[in-house]
């Protein structure tokens, strides 16, 4: 059951949502930006925040599955067999849009993202909205950049910019939502995330396609070659490759920071500038971890975050996804 002063703070930011304001709020993924989905003012304003480009559509987050009908014109039986076994929860579906649902959603696309988050705070303020409502919410940080786990995050991105900060501590999963595109009923996934690819594909019996940003036609959150970036260069390497290449930016001067899961304390350090982080060998964990640690390793100023690259197996795939990406442009030595 809910603290008082938390019922009483998700009051206060229902009523700001219903004016047009924006709020800053806890799911299991990542924090969200939110605003009222079916107000185009208040959702041009989490663009404008966040410096979001217009055709980069956003995600509405829904209470539950019994509001689908109000935001998609159909929905297909593989798409209802995943809701009903993955919401609440890390899962976005995208399923052609209904005519509720406005051009400022959906970057100009026939098509709209919709998940029901599994936390009880965005629950509340999804609830608020009443019957027909809905939250617009992509990540709550500055477009590309890290997507943040806490409240302090939040804080850190935008400060006053916002209306709201709603605080419910780190978030469970660390990573974004799966996104699974089931239009005609042919289901592909577009974006790893907190859902494994294993488990869609054993709900639904099939195989499942894994189709990057240049793959498709439908445009979705978290796409752009360059995202989830921390303002330090960040490169990665094979295991086998991490020391000869941390070596020879030490030789340089340069000041390192490493990530790495495998056997992460056998090396000699012959190089003071060189700081290693050991993380988990699990990807789930791995994953919860991945932002909070690059935010700190920002924060700290290296000249160079160097990344043991992730198993190329199925369970891996979210985090390599947000690694590639928060690498992008730099070059990536095997």
């Amino acid at each position: 059951m809910m603290k008082p002063e938390l019922q009483s703070k998700i009051q206060a930011a229902v009523a700001r949502l219903h004016d047009g304001g924006v709020v800053a709020f806890p799911t299991e993924t990542v924090y969200g930006l939110g605003a009222d989905a079916t107000n185009s003012a208040a959702v041009r304003r989490v663009f404008e925040i966040k410096g979001r480009p217009a055709d980069h559509p956003m995600i509405v987050h829904l209470a539950d599955e019994s509001q689908l009908a109000n935001w998609a014109r159909e929905v297909p039986s593989k798409a209802k067999l995943l809701a009903r076994r993955f919401w609440p929860g890390p899962l976005t579906l995208i399923l052609p849009r209904s005519h509720q649902v406005s051009n400022v959603i959906t970057g100009g696309q026939d098509t709209v993202g919709l998940r029901v988050p599994d936390h009880p705070i965005a629950l509340a303020l999804i609830r608020g909205m009443g019957n027909a409502g809905g939250l617009a919410a992509p990540s709550a940080n500055h477009y590309g950049r890290i997507s943040p786990t806490t409240a302090a995050h939040v804080q850190e991105e935008f400060g006053d910019e916002i209306d709201m900060i709603i605080d419910g501590g780190s978030c469970q999963v660390g990573l974004e939502s799966t996104i699974v595109s089931c239009i005609d009923n042919i289901v592909k996934v577009l974006r790893p995330g907190g859902v494994p690819l294993p488990a869609l594909e054993e709900v639904l019996q099939q195989k499942i396609e894994v189709f990057d940003s240049h793959q498709s036609n439908i445009r979705v959150s978290g796409s752009s070659p360059s995202h989830y970036a921390p303002n330090t260069p960040l490169e990665i390497c094979s295991s086998s490759t991490l020391w000869n290449r941390v070596s020879a930016l030490g030789r340089e001067g340069k000041r390192v920071a490493t990530l790495e899961w495998s056997a992460p304390y056998t090396v000699h350090l012959d190089n003071l500038n060189v700081r290693r982080t050991a993380m988990p060998a699990n990807p789930v964990a791995y994953g919860q971890l991945l932002y909070a640690t690059l935010r700190q390793l920002d924060d700290a100023r290296f000249d160079r975050l160097m990344i043991e690259a992730p198993p190329a197996t199925a369970p891996w795939l979210a985090v390599a996804d947000r690694l590639q990406r928060a690498s992008y442009p730099v070059y990536c030595p095997v």
